[in-house]
């Protein structure tokens, strides 16, 4: 007989613990462990021990078993090479994190913080993807009424008037849309958190794409844990995974986060599909970015940037007219650098603020920025260029609210600190590209021929970079410099910074 067992289950890691705790033993977080029942076959089982030891227990131990013959496993000559046929999301950031199309039969999982937009990209991109393809929308945080409200002000169908049906007249049917010549005609609206319904309408509509929205709100009705459980994400995304991959049906998942900004639910959720998008931003600020940390059809971090309108998210064309400050009326304490994210060359403004501190220790703060690289680049200032940071309260900030903590941006953060520093106003034609090492030198970054081409293409002049390194034959001025005091000396032209400059005035 069938005999059950109890065990609990961490939702943050997915550990497993034969007794409750209140702190996780593996990740050590509290009163995150939550009951889970089995039902243990009294069938007995082969040990996890391998072949040898199933083989040796129904051998009797005997040694002199044959080994079976291999029946489904191939060598690389004889699979079959099949090209990837990418589908075009009708949005080309989308398209470039994905690393060229929505591969079919893939598994995406989209993740964020509540209301950065996910439900409204994944919308948007089901209208665009209707017009080849049939699309099932599966939302189990809506009903059908506020999907289409949503997908009314975004143009994705037509609005309708939602009247009353007590009133005598009837209520016009809102999950689907009004004609099939409309906007979005091949996309359905099922509202639903029971899997077997929702795999149920998977196999009876046979949809080229089927989003979930979102799968902390699916359940199992064989698991008694709750929705969001570990056991019911982890067993409705394992089940939708099988039916992406034997159905040929592309799955877009959205995901919560946790507090940490991580996706809810164990590590294995990240491991059973095929990509990760995180979807990032500030919800008070108009742009979001879409970075992508796991992809086994392209390549990793890259990222795509839209722009939140009234009429939902836009691409943004040119990213770095958004991260560029206003080079006509240049302030002390700027620099430009050239970032890169993934494949995308990005040319962000870097803002320091450097004052006499108040306080026993002095203040450092970074938005945008590695907080570790920027307490080594004020000690690499102190140390070799001679400037007093122990005594200065020290700010630094992208332009924008962009993320560059790549070594790339270092020698722009040491040339913002410096103008801040004697107020003076960096040459807003010049773009900074370097990693500085702690014996003040200024080392060599990868891609530089795609970050000086960007440069390039919006107007810069001048470009301090390495010394050392090819270049390209471009339209820009290359000024390559070894140390940092070089750097310095460049990119503050016709304002004879000498020594004394880099000394610290009591009086200021």
């Amino acid at each position: 007989m069938a005999k059950p067992k109890t065990f609990y289950v961490c939702n943050e890691c997915g550990a497993e613990s034969p007794q409750w705790f209140g702190k996780c033993p593996a990740c050590g977080t509290y009163n995150s462990l939550e009951e889970q029942i089995t039902i243990q076959s009294s069938v007995d089982v082969p040990s996890r021990g391998g072949v040898s030891s199933w083989q040796s227990t129904q051998t009797n131990g005997k040694s002199h078993a044959k080994p079976a013959k291999a029946r489904a496993s191939l060598t690389f000559d004889q699979i079959t090479d099949r090209q990837i046929a990418r589908w075009e999301s009708g949005y080309e950031e989308l398209d470039r994190v994905l690393g060229g199309g929505v591969v079919p039969g893939s598994m995406v999982l989209i993740g964020g913080d509540p209301g950065i937009g996910k439900s409204t990209l994944l919308l948007q991109v089901s209208n665009q993807l209707a017009q080849k393809y049939r699309i099932l929308y599966v939302t189990g945080e809506e009903s059908g009424q506020q999907v289409k409200l949503r997908a009314s002000r975004l143009g994705v169908s037509k609005s309708v008037n939602l009247v009353n049906e007590q009133e005598g007249t009837v209520v016009v049917d809102t999950t689907l849309p009004i004609d099939p010549d409309s906007i979005g005609a091949d996309l359905y609206v099922l509202p639903e958190t029971d899997l077997e319904e929702i795999l149920r309408e998977i196999d009876s509509l046979k949809p080229n794409v089927a989003v979930i929205d979102s799968i902390q709100t699916v359940f199992f009705p064989a698991l008694t844990s709750a929705p969001g459980s570990v056991a019911q994400v982890r067993e409705c995304t394992a089940a939708l995974m099988k039916v992406a991959k034997h159905e040929d049906v592309t799955m877009l998942i959205v995901g919560h986060v946790t507090k940490e900004g991580a996706i809810a639910g164990p590590k294995v959720l990240e491991h059973l599909v095929d990509t990760v998008l995180y979807f990032e931003g500030d919800r008070f600020a108009s742009h979001r970015l879409l970075r992508t940390v796991k992809n086994r059809f392209g390549a990793t971090h890259e990222i795509g940037i839209f722009e939140m309108v009234a009429e939902g998210l836009r691409e943004v064309a040119n990213p770095s007219e958004l991260f560029l400050g206003n080079r006509d009326d240049p302030a002390p304490g700027t620099a430009i650098v050239v970032a890169c994210e993934g494949t995308r060359p990005i040319v962000v403004e870097l803002q320091a603020l450097v004052s006499p501190t108040s306080y026993p220790s002095p203040r450092r703060a970074g938005t945008g920025v590695d907080y570790n690289r920027l307490v080594q680049i004020l000690a690499v200032l102190e140390k070799r260029v001679g400037i007093p940071m122990s005594k200065l309260d020290s700010y630094v900030a992208s332009a924008g609210g962009l993320n560059v903590e790549e070594p790339a941006v270092d020698l722009g953060i040491a040339i913002a600190i410096v103008a801040s520093f004697r107020d003076r106003i960096v040459d807003p034609g010049t773009v900074l590209i370097g990693e500085v090492g702690l014996g003040g030198q200024v080392r060599s970054v990868s891609q530089m021929e795609l970050r000086l081409k960007e440069a390039a293409k919006l107007g810069f002049k001048r470009a301090i970079v390495p010394k050392g390194t090819k270049f390209p034959d471009l339209n820009i001025e290359i000024l390559p410099v070894s140390k940092v005091i070089d750097a310095i000396i460049a990119a503050i032209p016709h304002q004879e910074l000498t020594t004394d400059d880099l000394e610290f005035d009591e009086d200021e």
